[in-house]
């Protein structure tokens, strides 16, 4: 059955009286959660191999002969890649448009899974270098969508709930990553043997890669056939000649509660970039030869916070209270990450368990809610560019703080590296509180006389606040 909701708000100011009377009729389709499962399935499997060679850091670095910083360099590609390609990227999906962008990222995904089956040899190190590039390229294709989908896809009563299950897929491919390689690559000394074992993981992933690239081939769509919300309805009323992608992206620079959103994003963000890609090292110095446990204690972080990113994504669709939920998960966190930090060296492995999974329900609970936030305070700007933004933030605190713990560890201990990203936590705690709830995309989803006329993406807007803490 096919739902609706109440059509025939008029356009933009700037659009004038006969946009308006162009604004198309507002309808849900039934495809929106094939496609938003879909997309999460690719972005799980380029998550996957993200943290493949990070959940198992020791084992390559004995199987490559390469130093444990070369490893974590596999990793922080990603954050590196991302950088110069955003806005790139984000050009081509504002003009090229979403079947296009999803297109891309499945395809680079599985061609970068194909090329790692190459590096199974001790001195072809390299190979997997030019296989793991590749698929930070993908990923660069695969960050900045989940807000659009939501966007373009769903009513304004899902689409945190959407937005948080897309990111999921990147969550849970995370997760997938802790738990899988330790099992399917065991730590022998035997190289030939590695080799086999590595093999097995290599051919996995390049084949369900490839399958989801089929997939998408076949199922994912530009947009449905009817807008699912006012606000959309509206943005799909604008002329397209008068959308600038270089104006957008100065109106966001301009936009100080987003430019704020942007650095606590990237801090909070970075700092889980960090934690992820160097847990197996935290852990297996406290808890030698614990490498499957690692891997769980990972697997843990990630499956608590994808609870916590549903639960947010749910209560954010029915209170709609960005900010003060935004800082409650930021507060706790912090909270987390320091219980977590004076917990690991107990000697007790079902504390770090415990606390690690307080720590993941917060602080990769926080991810979508970064999104959602970021669509309300920027519309009606593409909700593409706005989180390529917040991404761009994430990868470069992501790789100051993966190089920086990693040094601090290195001379001073897991304590004090930990404590390095409380730091920059408590930071972070203290800007939220500073950005003003401006709820832009609620406002042009108001069904009252007051809310039918949006302004430009320039102008101050009529603004819905929430309740002050």
């Amino acid at each position: 059955m096919v739902q609706q909701e109440p059509a025939g708000a008029p356009g933009l100011a700037a659009v004038g009286e006969a946009a308006a009377a162009a604004t198309p009729e507002v309808q849900l389709s039934r495809r929106r959660w094939a496609v938003v499962l879909l997309f999460s399935s690719y972005s799980l499997c380029n998550a996957f191999q993200w943290i493949q060679y990070g959940s198992i850091n020791n084992i390559f670095m004995h199987f490559y002969g390469v130093s444990a910083f070369a490893i974590d360099w596999l990793s922080m590609s990603y954050m590196l890649t991302y950088i110069p390609l955003l806005f790139p990227v984000a050009w081509l999906l504002d003009k090229r448009g979403l079947r296009f962008i999803a297109l891309a990222g499945s395809a680079l995904n599985a061609l970068g899974a194909w090329v790692k089956l190459g590096s199974l040899k001790p001195h072809l190190f390299p190979i997997t270098i030019l296989g793991q590039v590749i698929c930070s390229l993908a990923q660069v294709f695969i960050l900045g969508m989940p807000s659009r989908i939501a966007s373009v896809w769903f009513s304004s009563r899902e689409v945190s709930t959407a937005c948080s299950i897309a990111v999921f897929g990147n969550q849970l491919g995370i997760a997938v990553g802790f738990l899988v390689p330790p099992v399917l690559v065991p730590n022998v000394e035997d190289v030939e043997k590695l080799a086999y074992h590595i093999s097995i993981m290599f051919f996995m992933t390049a084949g369900v890669a490839t399958a989801l690239f089929i997939l998408v081939v076949i199922v994912f769509k530009e947009k449905p056939p009817h807008p699912p919300s006012r606000a959309q309805a509206l943005i799909q009323s604008r002329l397209t000649e008068e959308y600038s992608y270089v104006q957008s992206i100065l109106c966001l620079l301009r936009n100080a509660n987003f430019l704020l959103l942007m650095v606590t994003y990237g801090l909070n963000t970075g700092c889980f970039y960090a934690l992820s890609t160097l847990l197996n090292r935290v852990v297996i110095h406290h808890y030698p030869g614990e490498e499957v446990n690692a891997g769980r204690i990972g697997l843990t972080i990630i499956l608590s916070g994808m609870v916590g990113a549903l639960i947010s994504g749910i209560w954010l669709d029915r209170t709609k209270t960005y900010k003060q939920t935004t800082l409650v998960v930021y507060v706790m966190s912090l909270v987390g990450m320091i219980t977590y930090t004076f917990t690991l060296s107990l000697g007790h492995l079902w504390v770090v368990f415990v606390t690690a999974g307080m720590l993941g329900f917060f602080m990769t609970g926080y991810l979508p809610l970064g999104f959602e936030f970021a669509a309300e305070l920027t519309y009606p700007e593409s909700e593409g560019t706005s989180s390529g933004l917040l991404n761009v933030s994430a990868q470069i605190f992501g790789i100051a703080f993966t190089i920086g713990q990693g040094q601090i560890i290195d001379h001073f201990g897991t304590k004090a590296g930990n404590i390095f990203l409380c730091s920059f936590l408590f930071l972070g705690t203290v800007m939220t509180a500073f950005i003003k709830a401006d709820l832009r995309r609620q406002q042009a989803n108001l069904d009252n006389e007051q809310t039918k006329v949006m302004p430009e993406a320039c102008t101050d807007p009529i603004v819905i606040e929430e309740s002050k803490l």
